[in-house]
């Protein structure tokens, strides 16, 4: 199998040089529950070569009707190794190292990337990631997704502090909007690191109102 047939349509849609520049690309998901299942599967068979893993949790029966990386029998396993071993799987270009550590623990090492993307369900671990992107020069991306709504922001020189950073208890979740959001992400993920335009620090907000009409929303953030 030749990368340039694994590869085929991405490379009709933008051509072998952009295809080749994913291939140096190296990025960070911190969880790999929901919307890090489905980033990693979208990115990893995307052609960027190295990804790191953060996630310290273990699959859950109740995790597994929205996280698509599972299946019933992955019960009690660790999310990180085996959503590495099935993006490896899917595609054996891709580099995929899993971390079974709290994003405060792993934070301590520095390392460099091109794109962090906040897969995560709480503020507080976004506020250390903002701090850790900041400190290191490098983008990232936040994403929340519960109920029937979503928010996405590519972050280079917004504010985190624009969100108000308390623990609360999450809401319930329709397993489709996690996958609608997380390609919102994979798609600006994607586009920027093959060098394409995106919008940057602006709050995307998308939702569906009490009618059933899909809305979406942008608010531009407050610079750092």
């Amino acid at each position: 199998m030749q990368p340039s047939d694994y590869f085929s349509r991405q490379i009709r849609l933008w051509g072998e040089t952009t295809q080749a520049v994913l291939t140096e690309k190296r990025i960070l998901i911190v969880g790999s529950g929901g919307l890090g299942s489905s980033l990693l599967l979208a990115l990893g068979a995307s052609g960027i070569a190295e990804i790191d893993l953060v996630d310290f949790d273990r699959v859950s029966l109740h995790n597994i009707h929205r996280q698509i990386a599972f299946k019933v029998s992955d019960e009690g396993r660790s999310k990180a190794e085996v959503a590495a071993d099935l993006a490896h799987a899917r595609c054996p270009y891709v580099r995929v190292t899993p971390y079974l550590e709290s994003f405060e623990e792993f934070g301590r090492k520095k390392r460099a990337y091109d794109l962090i993307l906040d897969a995560t369900d709480n503020l507080p671990t976004r506020a250390q990631i903002d701090r850790y992107a900041k400190e290191a020069g490098i983008p990232w991306i936040y994403a929340s997704v519960e109920a029937f709504n979503g928010q996405v922001c590519f972050i280079e020189e917004s504010s985190f502090e624009a969100f108000a950073v308390v623990e609360r208890e999450p809401a319930g979740i329709a397993a489709p909007m996690v996958m609608q959001v997380a390609a919102f992400e994979a798609n600006l993920a994607l586009r920027y690191l093959a060098g394409l335009p995106i919008e940057k620090d602006t709050l995307y907000y998308f939702y569906f109102d009490e009618a059933g009409g899909f809305m979406t929303q942008k608010f531009g953030m407050p610079k750092a």
